[in-house]
């Protein structure tokens, strides 16, 4: 199986002692950051709905964004990312094996630099999948990047022999996907909390989960979608009666999110 999640606005930028790789969509990267870095402060801020500080942070990053980077400025993804979803992912601690298996099984959707490999090379960076940035292709990333991410994800379902991908990442980023050109099979994964009544998604939680099941997957080196119902990470529990076949809904009991 291939399984996608989204990035993350935070960052860690703590060096690590890993070998990089190159994005497959480096030249994109670097067109759209040419594009960003002549953004005003207030084109960033109404862009992104940023903050001037962050607005002058992220127009910072786009102004020496490198086309040839020194290894010394960049970051391998998945260990660069540190939002809810790499709570739950936690690159960090997967071993040598392990992490080789990811960078074949596991891709992050990205609005700058469109389908990363876990180790590919990444720039400091902040581009919403759903931001309206205009470009040559269009309004927006949507149609920048139009059908070039599924055929990526096409190819690397082919090159590892798989018909399935399981979408852990969010809408904003999944629907970057063009579904008539993705020849695969999705399953997207929900996870529920349960408050006493209705289950419900909580943002925070559903987000740490699906980089949770992305790493039981990767640790488990999992092909068959039949064995996703047994995730159990963090007291989630398959729930049969609400789930769909390519919508499997995980319930625990209902706790509060931090800093709440």
């Amino acid at each position: 199986m291939l399984t996608v999640i989204s990035p993350a606005k935070r960052l860690d930028w703590t060096e690590r002692d890993v070998a990089a790789t190159e994005p497959a969509f480096q030249d994109d990267a670097i067109r759209l950051a040419r594009t960003m870095r002549n953004q005003t402060l207030g084109d960033l801020k109404k862009l992104m709905d940023l903050s001037d500080d962050l607005a002058r942070l992220n127009r910072d990053r786009y102004r020496v964004f490198s086309d040839t980077p020194e290894t010394d400025v960049t970051r391998p993804a998945a260990l660069a990312f540190a939002g809810d979803t790499y709570l739950g992912l936690e690159a960090a601690s997967l071993d040598e094996d392990e992490m080789a298996w990811a960078q074949d099984h596991l891709r992050i959707l990205s609005g700058l630099y469109g389908v990363l490999r876990p180790l590919d090379a990444i720039q400091p960076y902040r581009l919403e999948m759903g931001s309206r940035l205009k470009t040559r292709r269009g309004k927006n990333l949507y149609d920048y990047w139009r059908d070039q991410l599924s055929h990526a994800l096409n190819a690397q379902a082919a090159e590892i022999g798989t018909s399935i991908l399981v979408n852990c990442a969010s809408q904003e980023y999944f629907g970057a996907v063009a579904p008539k050109a993705l020849n695969l099979r999705v399953i997207t994964p929900v996870f529920m909390e349960d408050k006493g009544s209705a289950p419900r998604i909580v943002s925070f939680f559903a987000k740490k989960a699906r980089g949770a099941m992305a790493r039981y997957i990767i640790q488990r080196r999992l092909t068959d979608p039949a064995a996703l119902i047994e995730f159990d990470t963090g007291g989630y529990a398959y729930y049969e009666e609400m789930s769909e076949p390519d919508k499997p809904v995980f319930i625990r009991p209902y706790t509060t999110p931090p800093n709440t």
